[in-house]
């Protein structure tokens, strides 16, 4: 598994092993982040099995399921909500880290923190393409409806 630190708080990945989640506590992070759904694939580790080795390791656990362009404006919330409200850094993973990184991302634009026209040299310059973010942008808009 390769980590990609994202900012102080935030680093993403590929899918840990059993092993690798065990060490995270002592690499520092506080969270770990499942942006997997059950099921994606077959030998796939899964919610609850992760759920055991985080609280072993003594990390905080989320399960946030989403698929690119499945993702709403709430998982975006929650996922910041998740990571600015983390006792320490956060791990959040998906298969490769780019679903990950695109909830970050889009909760950086919402926010106004990042330009929608800086999302793929972002993404780029760490090693994932975020054009699903900006298509999802383009689909769901910058803010909620009604907001």
């Amino acid at each position: 598994m390769t980590i990609t630190p994202i900012d102080s708080r935030l680093s993403v990945s590929g899918q840990p092993n059993e092993a690798e989640i065990a060490d995270l506590s002592t690499r520092g992070f506080a969270l770990l982040i499942n942006n997997r759904p059950d099921g994606e694939e077959p030998g796939q580790l899964g919610s609850a099995a992760e759920a055991a080795a985080a609280e072993a390791a003594g990390l905080a656990y989320l399960h946030l399921p989403v698929t690119g362009p499945g993702i709403t404006h709430e998982d975006v919330a929650r996922f910041r909500e998740a990571v600015e409200g983390a006792p320490g850094p956060v791990l959040a993973h998906c298969r490769g880290g780019t679903r990950s990184l695109t909830l970050w991302a889009l909760s950086e634009v919402l926010a106004g923190r990042l330009s929608r026209d800086d999302l793929l040299a972002y993404g780029r310059e760490r090693g994932f393409d975020l054009g699903g973010a900006v298509r999802w942008l383009d689909t769901h808009g910058e803010a909620p409806t009604g907001a």
